[in-house]
């Protein structure tokens, strides 16, 4: 018998999580499609993190329903956690065991026959490049690479659905291009991936769509290119006195500039063409200037603002 499987595999509806009567989740929703990478972003205590741990059940919600493939969780075998791969933020590797034991433990949490966790640990070895490190233990990988080894232990149950919370944090350059090449391989084998981070160039380049969340609500979603669009002129003017001054404001009433924001010592212009702009404030002099492209960033600080937020609970 054919199985269909549902355009949205990942369904949230109404998810409310209040500590201490204080709303981290306020009436949450989405839907991921199958197939689909959707990046989740947004300050610290927006509610990233309560999203994760309420879909795995980790965190009991006081208000929603989540569907899997279109079931609710409750009713999927184990709470829909062997649909589940999850990636957590801070790797939690067993020190005492090998790389490969630390598979094969894992795979035995699911269940799996011996013959399928060895098969699966060769697989995702290789998948990972990590296979001349199977027998190492935990404390001979670099950063990378126990990032590299704690996304394939997800995997070894073979999962249609991986969370990933912050999978790239801390890392350099070479092992975050790495990783986010194996995610986009796992998306062309049909896998979903659910992605929160804080580095908004990882959005961009991973995500399908994206979904800006804060105080607990999605303020708006979509595909990259169309969030920038929406929200922000094409292009950005960053300007700064090499003195330290504060630039004036009549200094952007120059050309075609839809707007202006002062941030600190710096001027940001928009516009759809800056060109002239930018060529009026160099032949100044005195100034530091950077033309280039609206991106994600400048997205999810308008929508979010820019004050500064540390160590609230989400």
């Amino acid at each position: 018998m054919d199985v269909t499987v549902p355009s949205n595999f990942l369904e949230a509806e109404g998810l409310y999580k209040s500590y201490s009567g204080r709303p981290v989740l306020q009436n949450f929703g989405l839907r991921i499609r199958t197939g689909e990478c959707y990046v989740l972003v947004g300050p610290n205590g927006a509610g990233k993190s309560t999203c994760i741990r309420g879909i795995q059940g980790i965190t009991p919600l006081d208000a929603g329903e989540i569907r899997i493939a279109g079931q609710p969780v409750q009713s999927l075998p184990h709470g829909g956690r062997y649909t589940l791969g999850v990636v957590p933020q801070e790797d939690n590797l067993d020190p005492d065991f090998t790389v490969a034991e630390n598979l094969w433990v894992y795979g035995r949490y699911f269940a799996l026959p011996r013959a399928s966790i060895r098969r699966r640990t060769s697989e995702l070895l290789e998948f990972m490049l990590l296979a001349d490190y199977a027998r190492k233990p935990i404390a001979a990988l670099s950063g990378g690479m126990k990032r590299r080894l704690t996304i394939a232990r997800a995997l070894i149950h073979e999962p249609r659905l991986i969370l990933l919370d912050e999978p790239s944090t801390g890392l350099d350059p070479q092992a975050r291009h790495l990783i986010w090449q194996k995610l986009r391989e796992l998306k062309r084998q049909g896998v979903t991936l659910l992605l929160t981070t804080h580095y908004m160039d990882e959005a961009e380049r991973l995500a399908d769509r994206v979904g800006i969340i804060d105080h607990g609500r999605i303020l708006d979603e979509a595909p990259p290119a169309e969030l920038i669009a929406h929200h922000i002129p094409p292009m950005v003017l960053e300007l700064r006195r090499l003195d330290g001054s504060r630039p004036d404001p009549e200094d952007w009433h120059v050309g075609r500039v839809a707007a202006a924001e002062r941030v600190g010592d710096t001027l940001l212009l928009y516009g759809a063409d800056l060109a002239g702009v930018h060529r009026h404030f160099a032949e100044l002099g005195g100034l530091q200037l950077l033309l280039r492209n609206a991106n994600l960033e400048d997205v999810f600080l308008r929508l979010t603002g820019r004050d500064l937020r540390e160590g609230d609970r989400e």
